[in-house]
């Protein structure tokens, strides 16, 4: 069956994923089975996206039942899965952040937040960071920093500058009296998972508002208790004009938002989304934050995650040069390619991402069991100790 499979993707499919040799067939939690029968320890889950694991019970009886109700429904039109998610999205989020547009997926999103703050300042330019990734639509592109991502595009929007991340000089440099924005990810997922450090998101908060700029905060990746905290801000206590959010939000559905405090204007007629907020996704939603609350996954990502940063920080690998990370947003840099690293990891059964070239990035359903996250451990512990001959 995987031949059969690949062949037709081969042939029906265009190519814009490298694949990995494997066809999917089902999940449990931190569990997924390939058509040959073979099981895994997802450690990618969906790129950050199923935080509360695979096939999870709340989530399928939710979706099985609003699909019997009701699906689509245009944003003219109010529904309960859609005014419940906007109210519990303001719940959620910290004070000031009260209203929230509802779209598709993370880089929608960040289109959104962009053209809100042009509405809102009257400006047009935009700063952002180096190795941040912010989607890979033309606007979202254009704050997006890696070559191969936007040279084959370009030209992309004009008036986006890149900064160093983490430099507080360079960026109070950056920002004018024609920066409507600074985009600004908490913690940088594809840029080898780099969280931000106190004083630079005090002083971008600061110098956006010294100068009349938004601060937009880019949650996408590290939302929704990846890294122990609901939102990542919280771990800073910095508050953003606008927070984009998506991945983990739908628990497996397409759905992305922006929360927003009371500079972004009415914006009637000006921005909208066919599919954004629909009562199915809204639902999942909702059912998807249940369950992070109720089992308190927050809690115990911080709790699993810092435990395994140390497993491997503690086993003093050659092949290691810095554990990084929050809760289960997890970075491990290496000294040589990851690309090997991540093959000989799926041959033992362990799926994992690549974050830059020479970092693996960890991002587990945040339901893994304890001994699947201390298996994956021991298995990366040892494949890194073969690479480097210790």
């Amino acid at each position: 069956m995987t031949d059969t499979i690949s062949t037709v993707a081969d042939s029906s499919e265009l190519p814009t994923y490298p694949k990995r040799g494997i066809v999917m067939s089902h999940g449990l939690g931190a569990r997924l089975w390939d058509t040959a029968g073979r099981e895994y320890i997802d450690c990618a889950a969906g790129i950050g996206v199923g935080n509360i694991g695979h096939a999870n019970e709340r989530l399928a009886r939710t979706v099985a039942e609003q699909a019997r109700r009701l699906i689509v429904c245009p944003g003219s039109i109010d529904t309960g899965p859609r005014i419940e998610l906007c109210a519990k999205l303001r719940e959620i989020t910290p004070d000031g952040l009260e209203r929230s547009f509802l779209c598709n997926s993370g880089t929608e999103a960040m289109e959104a937040a962009i053209k809100f703050a042009r509405l809102a300042t009257g400006r047009t330019d935009f700063v952002a960071c180096e190795r941040a990734f912010h989607g890979r639509t033309l606007g979202a592109l254009s704050g997006t920093h890696k070559p191969q991502y936007r040279e084959p595009f370009m030209p992309l929007v004009p008036g986006f500058s890149h900064v160093p991340f983490n430099d507080l000089d360079a960026l109070r440099a950056a920002v004018t009296d024609r920066t409507a924005g600074v985009l600004l990810e908490v913690v940088q997922g594809e840029g080898g998972i780099h969280p931000v450090t106190q004083a630079f998101i005090d002083g971008a908060r600061a110098v956006c508002d010294e100068r009349g700029a938004l601060l937009i905060f880019d949650e996408v990746q590290s939302g929704f208790g990846r890294t122990g905290r609901m939102f990542a801000l919280e771990h800073f206590g910095v508050v953003p004009d606008m927070l984009c959010i998506a991945k983990a939000l739908g628990g497996g559905l397409p759905i992305g938002a922006v929360v927003c405090n009371d500079r972004i204007p009415a914006v009637t007629g000006r921005h909208g989304s066919t599919f954004g907020g629909n009562p199915l996704c809204a639902a999942a939603a909702l059912a998807t934050i249940e369950e992070i609350e109720s089992r308190d996954l927050c809690g115990r990502a911080e709790r699993l995650g810092e435990a395994f940063r140390a497993r491997i920080a503690d086993a003093n690998l050659a092949a290691v040069r810095e554990v990084r990370g929050l809760g289960l947003m997890i970075g491990v840099e290496l000294t040589s390619e990851v690309a090997p690293i991540l093959a000989v990891l799926q041959e033992r059964g362990v799926i994992a991402l690549g974050a830059g070239p020479n970092t693996v990035r960890l991002l587990p359903p945040l339901v893994i069991e304890e001994d699947q996250l201390a298996g994956v451990g021991e298995t990366l512990v040892a494949v890194l100790g073969e690479q480097a001959g210790t």
